[in-house]
Formats: C-alpha cells, structure tokens, sequence
C-alpha cells in the first residue's frame, strides 16, 4: 500500500490537475450553459467513464512494463518529469483568457449522446494517456507491493477528486463565469498556481533519492 503521506502529494497535484484547463472542462462548462445542469451532469458521467478507462489501460500497462523491461520504472520516472515541466511551460504559455469562455450555442442533444461524447472526449484525447503513463509512475515503488494494486488506488482518488470539483463546476458554471469575467486577474493567478506546483512535483521526483 502506498504510504499516507504519498497519497496527499498525490492527492494535491490531482487537485492542481483537474483545476487545469483542458478540453474535458471546456466541454463540461458548455453544456452547462447551454443545455443546464443536468446536461453538464450527464456529461461529467461520460468524462468519469473516460478516466476509468485510461486508468485500466494504464495499470496494466504500467504493471506489463515494469515487469519485462529492466529499469523501465526509472526510465518513465525520468520521462515523467520531463513531461510535468512540459505542463508546466504549456500552462503559462496558454493564450486562454477564461477558463468559462466555453461554447454557449451548443445545440441541445439527448442525454445519451451528452453521455457518450463526454465519454469520447476523454478516451480519445492522447494527453490523458500520456498524462497518466508520466503522473502515476512518480508515486508508485514497487517496494510499497503490487503496482496494479497501487495503480488502482491512485486512479480511485484521482477519480473521486476530478468528480466532485467537476461536479461543483458543472453546478456552479453560470455564477462563475460571471465571477471570473469580473476578476480577470484570477486567471493569470491559476496559470502561475498551476505552473509553480507543476514545477516543484517534477523536482521534487527529480532529485528523489532512489531506495
């Protein structure tokens, strides 16, 4: 099991993560203001399955890896700080003004179709994949016992947490694009929030000392 204090780590930068601009959160809030909470809802269901699905994928391929290449867990480690620094840079190179700019004329659609496009929106975004295949390996040491089960346990709180401030996004859309639109500031704030903890995870696993 991974220890308490990795999870919190782990349990912030997911934080920091899902607070991060991206197409799933661009989706999210359009439908909410365009098609009401319900809409955003339904679509935040399919973009949870979306996760489910990488995280599967990546566990077992994490698991695979480790077991028949010789020092792969130290090779994506490196690969993995390397990308958060990549993040990092994208971040403030964002030319992105509001987060709540999402599209506002989206036709209405079925709750199906809301469901399967969120779930389509995440599955085949190639970010997310390699997202996890960087983010994961950095708390997962063999040491700690199964990586599937470790992967596992990573992906239920990566979930639990992209869930409920999603949820609280989709709910809370209108009243805070409205907020934001007010205090343009907190924009470019996020970005150098966001850039800085991305920075110091990737130091942070960079100068870890191997055991």
């Amino acid at each position: 099991m991974i220890p308490t204090n990795e999870l919190l780590v782990f349990a912030l930068a997911s934080l920091v993560m899902v607070l991060s601009p991206g197409p799933n959160m661009i989706y999210l809030i359009s439908r909410s203001l365009s098609q009401g909470k319900q809409a955003g809802i339904i679509s935040l269901f399919g973009v949870i399955s979306g996760f489910i699905f990488h995280i599967l994928m990546v566990s077992f391929g994490l698991t695979a890896i480790f077991f028949a290449v010789p020092y792969a867990f130290i090779i994506v480690k490196f690969l993995g700080v390397c990308y958060l620094l990549y993040l990092a840079y994208s971040t403030l190179r964002s030319g992105r003004k509001n987060i709540f700019d999402g599209d506002s004329t989206l036709k209405k659609d079925k709750p199906i179709k809301l469901f399967n496009i969120g779930l389509l929106t995440n599955v085949l975004n190639p970010k997310m994949a390699l997202f996890y295949l960087s983010f994961f390996p950095q708390f997962i040491k063999p040491e700690h016992g199964s990586i599937l089960s470790q992967s596992f346990q990573l992906g239920i709180i990566q979930i639990i947490i992209s869930f409920c401030i999603n949820l609280l996004i989709v709910i809370s859309a209108a009243k805070m694009a409205i907020w934001f639109s007010k205090n343009p500031i907190w924009i470019r704030v996020q970005k150098w929030f966001m850039a800085s903890v991305l920075t110091g995870l990737a130091v942070k696993i960079a100068f870890a000392k191997a055991k």
